[in-house]
């Protein structure tokens, strides 16, 4: 595969690898007259993984995947997809990259088997029909037309349509919207099972629990710019926050000034955020201890990514 090379390592520290780049992007553009809708953004996306690209309406998400996807043209910079130029829309090109847009408008008077015969014409070497239906759990509903079919089933059916090239890319567009949580999950499964597959995919969401679950690496953006970017695990501890918090029973009990000082309180409620869980709760439970006062539905956890998200965008 002529895919981009970057060669990972840490000197001194056994295990170096080197990783294949289903996506290289180096300061990529896209300016429309005076408005610069992406701004010199650098992207990599390595071979297997699912990617999450996320970022408020406006940001510039959807105009980078539509250059990624050899849908717009870039004003300046580079792009490599699976090694070559999307721009040039070649047919290798198109047969490795598999797209589920956010509505696909497929004939909803035709069975889902059938639906699959006519998309796999289009391709070579396509997948199997009944890989496609095993891969998506369509299995039992293959013979359904797809207007009798749930809203998981036939999101479920757009991507057996996007695999239908068996492609190494797969480009998906806000997947779950609409679901309730069972389906939401049963969704995430079969997505994680294509990583399992070899497929990388790209995501593009407005759920954060949905990135937090699919996601080995993410990235931000706003305003046309690339924020960050990383595993989720860099990201927890590049924004290293934890929240204690918990109900002060005792209206007359007040806290030791130096946890005043970090704290919220809110109709009984006190939230801490801090860099320093250990020495925080140390001296807080020290003190109610002392006091004799009951912490009532303490809790600690992690920023969640959504938390984090927030953050970087106030």
């Amino acid at each position: 595969m002529d895919y981009t090379i970057e060669l990972a390592y840490t000197l001194n520290k056994p295990g170096s690898q080197i990783h294949l780049l289903a996506i290289d992007t180096n300061q990529l553009t896209k300016r429309y007259g005076d408005f610069q809708a992406v701004n010199s953004v650098s992207l990599k996306v390595r071979e297997g993984e699912i990617f999450a690209l996320l970022g408020p309406n406006g940001a510039g998400k959807t105009t980078t995947v539509e250059i990624l996807e050899g849908h717009r043209l870039k004003t300046s910079g580079q792009v490599k997809v699976l090694g070559m130029d999307p721009s040039e829309n070649s047919t290798e090109f198109r047969s490795r990259v598999g797209i589920v847009l956010q509505e696909t408008g497929i004939e909803q008077y035709l069975t889902a088997v059938e639906i699959l015969e006519q998309f796999t014409n289009f391709y070579e070497s396509p997948r199997s029909i009944s890989d496609l239906l095993e891969m998506t759990g369509l299995g039992e509903e293959k013979d359904k037309k797809v207007k009798k079919l749930s809203g998981g089933q036939k999101r479920r059916l757009d991507v057996a349509i996007g695999l239908c090239g068996n492609p190494d890319l797969l480009f998906l567009d806000e997947p779950t919207t609409g679901f309730d949580p069972s389906a939401r999950r049963t969704f995430w499964d079969m997505i994680k099972n294509l990583k399992t597959d070899g497929t990388t995919v790209v995501l593009t969401t407005h759920y954060m629990e949905e990135a937090e679950y699919l996601a080995d690496t993410v990235a931000l953006m706003n305003h046309g710019k690339l924020v960050t970017q990383g595993s989720l695990s860099d990201l927890k501890i590049s924004h290293n926050q934890t929240s204690i918090t918990f109900k002060l029973d005792e209206s007359s009990a007040v806290l030791p000034e130096d946890i005043q000082e970090i704290s919220k309180i809110s109709k009984g409620m006190v939230l801490i955020n801090t860099e320093s869980p250990t020495s925080v709760l140390s001296g807080l439970t020290g003190w109610a201890i002392s006091e004799g006062i009951e912490l009532t539905n303490l809790e600690v956890s992690r920023q969640t990514l959504e938390e984090i998200y927030l953050g970087i965008l106030k």
